[in-house]
């Protein structure tokens, strides 16, 4: 596969579904079709190792930016090790248990460096990872939402839920998310780095904590709205229990752009295992939105919650070869 020239990407997100993105675009690099990769990743995590860590260190959450570099390490025996390192995560029953090492190793070079951005680039040098891993903020995040159907006495009233894992989890259905701070400070680097983009990637992810936060970030959304890069959405593959519950395709790019109305969006991609109604109903939204919607075989399997990193590699490809 290749394109005219290698070209510049951006990836957002966190978590599982930024790590797939991520080995896939990691791919890309390889094939010469992209030059220069980027995850702006979500700092917002609350629970887990990296919740303790953040609670007692007081730094940002570092669990989705290893992920994120776990992502990007080569697939020689190096890449491969570290990339396991970087996730191996301890067991047996002391203060220990289920830390991960790849945490501990990001914030012990803050303490060390007392910079986000420069610790986050020497542990990509260690890893020789492909591409550059930067946080969402420079400062902790914690997110609320405003959540029905919690209140058996008012199903329609709304009851705010706070933190990523509460937000997560709930049993209601989310109306809407906000951040707090409302306004955080933004790397330098982040914002160099959407401003040079040739390419944007939202998505997939937990839609609500992983993907939606970023267009809340006052600096990063202008960022958005400013870049000549187009904007490609990639939609989750099924409902996700607790945050998207009952959601279609359309509904998940619905409620992005309910939370970012002046977001450009040049390209949605959606997995082709949906069913008729719905992928109309998708190609409708797309269509009145002046984006192009590519129908692609992404999942692992049908019906699988998944993305499979080979097939969203080709889907990639597909997509910045046609702009």
């Amino acid at each position: 596969m290749t394109a005219d020239r290698a070209q510049a990407v951006v990836a957002f997100g966190g978590g599982h579904g930024l790590h797939a993105s991520l080995s896939a675009l990691r791919r890309l690099v390889d094939e010469l079709v992209v030059d220069d990769l980027t995850a702006i990743v979500t700092v917002a995590d609350n629970g887990g190792s990296s919740g303790r860590l953040r609670g007692e260190f007081g730094v940002l959450p570092p669990g989705d930016l290893r992920m994120a570099l776990a992502a990007l390490c080569g697939t020689d025996q190096w890449g491969d090790l570290w990339a396991r390192v970087l996730q191996h995560r301890f067991a047996g029953d002391g203060e220990m248990r289920d830390h991960v090492i790849g945490n501990l190793l990001i914030v012990g070079l803050w303490e060390l460096l007392g910079d986000h951005v420069d610790a986050l680039d020497y542990v990509g040098r260690l890893l020789g990872a492909t591409g550059r891993v930067l946080p969402m903020a420079l400062c902790p995040m914690d997110i609320t939402a405003e959540v029905r159907g919690l209140d058996p006495a008012d199903p329609d009233a709304l009851t705010a839920v706070r933190g990523q894992v509460e937000v997560a989890s709930t049993n209601g259905i989310i109306d809407s998310i906000a951040l707090d701070p409302a306004d955080p400070p933004v790397s330098p680097e982040a914002l160099a780095a959407i401003a040079e983009a040739d390419w944007v990637v939202l998505g997939p992810g937990s839609w609500f904590t992983s993907v939606i936060p970023h267009v809340l970030v006052p600096a990063l959304r202008q960022g958005l709205v400013d870049t000549p890069a187009k904007v490609v959405v990639v939609l989750n593959l099924t409902e996700q229990p607790g945050e998207t519950q009952g959601f279609g395709p359309a509904d998940h790019l619905a409620v992005l752009l309910s939370h970012a109305p002046e977001l450009r969006i040049h390209t949605v991609l959606a997995d082709r295992d949906g069913t008729v109604d719905d992928l109309e109903q998708l190609a409708h939204t797309v269509e009145a939105l002046g984006a192009r919607l590519v129908v692609d075989d992404v999942a692992e399997a049908p019906g699988s919650p998944r993305h499979d990193v080979g097939r969203l590699a080709a889907a990639y490809a597909r997509i910045l070869e046609r702009a």
